[in-house]
């Protein structure tokens, strides 16, 4: 238990000070292409903080975020034990690090200090029959939260005039071209707010609780990557395109790369309803994986072999 909750502190470490190569090799991109010299200045500066921050093990943000994680967990491992390893990890990592405290009393606004409190980390489990233990981690910046948004089709949106030809009768209907207009108002209200250059995850179905927790997941995905579904993939392509033709003056961020990555996800819906969520992350996306390597067998697992399972070496990814 103990090479576990080191292994995760040693993970809030990385992903606290380092930024996926991915979105650092995207940042670079667009310093490349940028025109305005204000612009491509700033994201030079922001290109160099990233690396200063990684060769020097400090934070890349003074905002440590909220923590969410998700935990792929083989069948016979205690989900309780996991949960806790994680809560012991992060105190041990706000101390050690050190992270920002941002665990804050929604009724009194007492911060408990630790980074732990109600809710807080965010920990979702689900089973696997694989053999190997997976934790993904991200920090969420709570000004990009704010930016986060969900629709429910048909819905009057506000730049209706700038996305006229998406609507249908005035309105973002229950297709595609309806959740494209959905993403642009979100951006567009978003008037640079929130770090951008933005990722931007997307959620469809048909309950509240599935396209916020589906949209989030989405931001776990690397920018390269292409989406299995090619009806997706085609969204998210012409999407990624659309905000980045957006006039710099409408959106509040004068730089051609709006966007570095449009990450779409759906799930099956009621046919009443149709809900779009959309989760925002600014440039620096902190994200990283724990992963322990297989154990040579397929679970579930004895008590000896659980044990193994945590205390065996293990590597962050």
């Amino acid at each position: 238990m103990i090479k576990l909750r080191d292994g995760l502190v040693e993970l809030y470490k990385k992903v606290a000070t380092s930024i996926p190569k991915d979105i650092e090799d995207a940042l670079k991109n667009a310093v490349q292409i940028e025109t305005d010299p204000t612009v491509r200045e700033a994201l030079a500066n922001t290109v160099g903080a990233c690396i200063a921050a990684r060769t020097g093990a400090t934070a890349i943000c003074e905002d440590s975020g909220l923590p969410v994680f998700y935990a792929r967990i083989p069948k016979g491992l205690s989900h309780q034990m996991v949960r806790d390893v994680i809560f012991d990890a992060t105190r041990l990592a706000t101390e050690k690090i050190p992270l920002k405290p941002n665990a804050v009393d929604s009724l009194s606004g007492e911060n408990s200090g630790s980074n732990v409190g109600a809710s807080f980390p965010m920990i979702f489990l689900e089973e696997t029959d694989q053999s190997t233990l997976s934790i993904d981690l991200m920090l969420r910046g709570g000004q990009t939260e704010h930016l986060s948004k969900t629709y429910r089709l048909p819905e009057s949106i506000g730049c209706a005039e700038l996305v006229s030809e998406l609507l249908e009768n005035g309105m973002a209907g229950r297709s595609l071209n309806g959740v494209r207009a959905c993403v642009l108002d979100a951006v567009l209200r978003a008037q640079g707010k929130g770090c951008p250059p933005y990722i931007i995850g997307i959620g469809i179905g048909g309950a509240k609780e599935q396209v916020a927790l589906l949209s989030s997941r989405q931001l776990l995905r690397k920018l390269h990557d292409t989406n299995s579904d090619p009806r997706c993939a085609e969204v998210e392509a012409q999407l990624l395109a659309d905000i980045n033709r957006l006039a710099p003056g409408a959106t509040g961020f004068p730089g051609k790369t709006i966007a570095l990555g449009v990450k779409l996800g759906v799930a099956h819906r009621h046919p009443e309803s149709f809900l779009v969520d959309i989760s925002f992350s600014c440039w620096a996306h902190r994200r990283g994986r724990f992963r322990r390597a297989e154990c040579g067998r397929i679970p579930p697992f004895s008590s000896a072999e659980k044990k193994q399972l945590l205390n065996d070496e293990h590597r962050a990814l």
